[in-house]
């Protein structure tokens, strides 16, 4: 095989030209890593609270309990649009994309308040506005782990799958197209039904 001079050349040029960054470092040089950026950090972060998270999953009617103890105050981490649409009630709006130290601390304040979490994930209804997301980006997770990394220790999360037309949910909005009476919601049958989906 023939290489032609002008590859020949490009080639050598180009090992001459990384030689002394090599020579100095050992290493072929890296573009420039952002320091404002530390994935590195945020998985050791999400290792360190897997066990602490587990321990923080909560049911709907402990998740209720909790909420009204004072100073606790329920996180809806959804957009703006999302949130006007329907939420539990009672529940405050942070979009996740808005969070900052600044906004954190001018909106929950105390860091030791109990804070309470759920997601689109935590309905089955799959409308808007609560459509599902994969699961390993349900946004409670990461809202789980900014929060924490913010500072604020005390967090529930809602644990297991509902129905917004399920009275214990709370939700507030417009219902989805799909709707289920209270009665039949309790049933063995629907709740066998649900607990397959």
């Amino acid at each position: 095989m023939k290489i032609s001079p002008l590859l020949a050349s490009a080639t050598i040029l180009s090992i001459l030209a990384i030689q002394p960054t090599i020579a100095q470092t050992g290493q072929p040089a890296e573009t420039p890593r952002n320091p404002q950026v530390d994935y590195a950090g945020f998985l050791q972060l999400t290792e360190q609270l897997s066990e602490y998270r587990t321990g923080r999953l909560i049911d709907l009617d402990r998740f209720n309990i909790v909420a009204k103890q004072p100073n606790a105050v329920i996180l809806d981490t959804r957009s703006a649009a999302a949130f006007a649409q329907g939420h539990i009630d009672g529940a405050i709006n942070i979009p996740f994309s808005d969070f900052t130290e600044e906004k954190l601390t001018k909106i929950l304040g105390d860091k030791s308040r109990p804070i309470l979490i759920y997601c689109n994930n935590n309905f089955r209804d799959n409308v808007p506005p609560i459509v599902l997301k994969r699961a390993p980006l349900a946004l409670n997770i990461p809202t789980f782990i900014n929060l924490y990394g913010y500072g604020y220790e005390n967090i529930y999360e809602l644990d297991g799958v509902t129905h917004i037309a399920d009275p214990r949910a709370n939700w507030t909005g417009e219902p989805s197209p799909f709707t289920l009476d209270a009665q039949s919601l309790r049933s063995p049958a629907t709740l066998d039904a649900t607990r397959a989906n």
